[in-house]
């Protein structure tokens, strides 16, 4: 993905206004149109545990639907905002738009970037240590992630994400909300990984058997990316 790509997915967690503080709120719109990023590989890369035409219809329907609405309601150039996460802090409290498209937007961006291929990825020893810190073992903390991803009812996410003052949290959202926006009853913090327990991410495959469709999402998670996002400030 270059640059100018990766700037309009608003996965750049500092913001571009940590990169020329000088520029306006209303240049920084300029970032828009968002756009739907690449995978960084084939749909089929996460077969069998996840399979190829349920990453195509996802990526290219789903996730494609939630960019296009976003940036109609964008279009009118009101909103000031320069990031994505900082579109999603300060107007999707506001907006249902804002919430639920350009949350759609953000929570999908981030779960392209935290899978691979299955079983590829080892846990870093830092972030395993993290893990064993505030989950007791890396086995207690999957145990828990997969049953809070269980437990959401209906539509949603389970979320590992780290709070202010850094530790690791479990959490889950219902729809397309996610940890950033400052919602009543959301948990606030940065998002490391998230699960998507929508059916359309499972259903073609795993029909209604959602603990089998977690138990293979967990086994292509990118342990690399969630520790790099768990490093980043």
């Amino acid at each position: 993905m270059d640059k100018r790509s990766f700037i309009k997915t608003g996965l750049g967690i500092a913001g571009l206004s940590l990169v020329n503080p000088v520029q306006s709120l209303q240049t920084l719109a300029a970032v828009t149109p968002f756009e739907l990023p690449k995978l960084p590989y084939a749909y089929n890369a996460l077969e069998p545990a996840l399979d190829a035409r349920t990453m195509e219809i996802h990526h290219s329907k789903h996730h494609a639907a939630y960019v296009e609405k976003l940036n109609a309601e964008l279009a009118n150039g009101k909103l000031s905002y320069s990031s994505l996460e900082d579109l999603l802090q300060n107007h999707a409290h506001l907006n249902k738009i804002i919430r639920n498209q350009g949350g759609g937007h953000y929570n999908h961006s981030l779960l392209w970037r935290t899978l691979t291929v299955p079983n590829s990825s080892k846990m870093p020893e830092d972030l395993k240590m993290e893990i064993i810190k505030y989950f007791e073992s890396v086995e207690g903390f999957k145990v828990k992630l997969k049953q809070t991803a269980l437990s959401q009812f209906g539509s949603g996410w389970a979320w590992l994400c780290k709070a202010a003052d850094g530790k690791l949290f479990i959490t889950a959202t219902q729809n397309q909300d996610n940890p950033l926006m400052k919602i009543e009853g959301l948990v606030q913090g940065k998002p490391l990984l998230g699960i998507d327990v929508w059916e359309h991410a499972y259903y073609l495959k795993f029909l209604n058997k959602r603990a089998d469709y977690v138990d293979a999402f967990m086994s292509c998670i990118n342990w690399n990316e969630v520790n790099r996002l768990r490093l980043d400030k």
